[in-house]
């Protein structure tokens, strides 16, 4: 073994995604020598950060409040952005989890969200209004967005971890890639640095005054993917990188971390079911998404519904019916709209190359082509159709209460599917990442079993357990990157 201690790092910082960047800008700032270990190559680093659509929510007042956050665009005169409230914040992650999101971490993300990507925007990060995902044109060509999430990256995730690792190089943090950490060392109880394996394959120790775990769930490993989210999950396809196997989760566990979060569920998606190299596809990353399901429906192979598409905004819905998927036969369904409804959809999602889809003239048709009972698809649709609310206007930019009262009903933008061709996109579920992880205070101290700090190590990101549990809104998992990494960074 070669060996790097003593220690040649303040701050050693395992992972290098958007939480890992936050903790050693953080870090770095107050004049510690930071080293990061990505267990990436240059060309595959990047953690989950990478495959985003680079959303992040924030609390503010408007769109005034976010002209120095966001780049300048000539939409911003027709656009309405409507001020979404901390406490707004705070309730919206206490309802999509059902009141099992921690509320003091809730209140923290809430409060710090909007100041940290100023912070970011200072290092050179940048962020702008996301059109294509948060608002639909209206007729006289102004813009409303809707369900608390409202800016993104420029360039997406992709375009995060270039301003992220140029804006590391900046301050002086040292990144190596292609390092696999593996254990933590202890001295006196103190974590005093990790083993890792190199590039090369070689067993090194890297030394340093404190340990920030940033480096994800286990959402890649199927074995424990199978053993705490449940029987299928092993079925489940990887939308990010296949890095997250839940190693130095294990590590700090084997030296006495606690627990924290819900180790039971993840963050989970429709994902394109049929598309050639949908895992962990660094070239169409996020765009294998299918979150237009609010403007249709969504049945099974055997032609019936099962979800509430329009329960509410994508957002709060969208990182749940993963699971539902998962649970239909063959973990699979079909996203089905008609022809006045294929024009809404999302493009860089429903026109990406290699789109799986399938279209005829008659839900008959379709129904052969997708391999469900035609006489079943066709009563499903004629029952739906047949129990809409028509006298309330269809409008997706507002929560529109349009229902249809059929089993189970739609809540919102129910609007009939009745004018060929018809569209049907096969999805299955895309895990995103899982929900538990280690327990910390708020600095990312990570707690014992006794609910003390370890000393010298932090933790950040998906690997930080107590925020989410079933459901996650959108955005949120970027924030809290940003909030608990900066924090992490300070308190190493």
């Amino acid at each position: 073994m070669t060996s790097h201690r003593p220690s040649n790092a303040d701050v050693l910082v395992i992972g290098a995604g958007n939480a890992g960047f936050c903790a050693a800008l953080s870090a770095a700032e107050r004049g510690k020598r930071v080293v990061m270990l990505e267990r990436g190559t240059e060309e595959t680093a990047g953690g989950n950060s990478y495959y985003t659509a680079g959303a992040t929510r924030v609390a503010h007042d408007g769109l005034d409040d976010l002209r120095d956050v966001v780049e300048d665009d000539p939409r911003h005169a027709v656009t309405t952005v409507p001020a979404y409230s901390a406490a707004e914040y705070v309730a919206d992650l206490a309802k999509v989890t059902g009141g099992r999101s921690d509320p003091a971490m809730s209140e923290v993300v809430a409060s710090e969200a909007l100041d940290g990507v100023r912070w970011l925007r200072r290092h050179g990060l940048r962020y702008r209004l996301m059109y294509e995902r948060q608002a639909y044109a209206r007729p006289d060509g102004s813009y409303l967005f809707w369900g608390g999430l409202h800016i993104g990256n420029v360039g997406g995730g992709r375009g995060l971890i270039e301003d992220h690792t140029a804006a590391a190089a900046r301050v002086g943090v040292s990144i190596r890639y292609g390092m696999r950490a593996t254990e933590l060392l202890l001295e006196s109880g103190r974590v005093v640095g990790v083993r890792a394996i190199d590039a090369t394959g070689e067993r090194v120790e890297v030394g340093a005054q404190s340990v920030i775990l940033a480096a994800g769930g286990f959402e890649a490993n199927a074995d424990l993917r199978e053993r705490h989210l449940g029987p299928g999950w092993r079925n489940a396809r990887v939308r990010g990188t296949p890095h997250n196997t839940g190693e130095m989760i294990e590590a700090a566990l084997a030296i006495g971390a606690r627990r924290g979060g819900d180790w039971s569920t993840c963050h989970s998606v429709a994902w394109d079911a049929f598309a050639v190299g949908n895992e962990s596809n660094r070239m169409l990353t996020n765009q294998l998404t299918r979150g237009g399901y609010p403007l249709g429906i969504v049945v099974n192979a055997l032609g019936n519904r099962f979800v509430d598409e329009g329960a509410d905004f994508r957002n709060y819905t969208y990182a749940r019916y993963g699971r539902d998927i998962l649970a239909q036969p063959g973990s699979l369904a079909f996203q089905i709209f008609d022809a006045t409804q294929r024009p809404l959809l999302r493009e860089e999602e429903y026109d990406m190359p290699g789109v799986s889809l399938f279209a005829a003239d008659t839900i008959a048709e379709l129904a052969g082509l997708i391999g469900a009972p035609p006489r079943q698809l066709m009563d499903t649709v004629d029952r739906y159709n047949a129990s809409i609310d028509r006298s309330k206007p269809f409008d997706p930019n507002t929560k529109d209460g349009r229902a249809a009262f059929t089993t189970p009903p739609k809540s919102n933008w129910a609007a009939a599917i009745e004018t060929g061709p018809f569209y049907a996109f096969p999805v299955t579920c895309g895990i995103t990442f899982t929900f538990g992880g280690l327990a910390a205070d708020l600095d990312g101290r990570v707690l014992n079993a006794e609910g003390h700090p370890i000393p010298g190590l932090l933790v950040a990101g998906e690997m930080l357990g107590g925020l989410f549990s079933g459901n996650y809104p959108g955005g949120s998992g970027l924030a809290a990157g940003i909030v608990f990494g900066r924090r992490a960074g300070a308190a190493a």
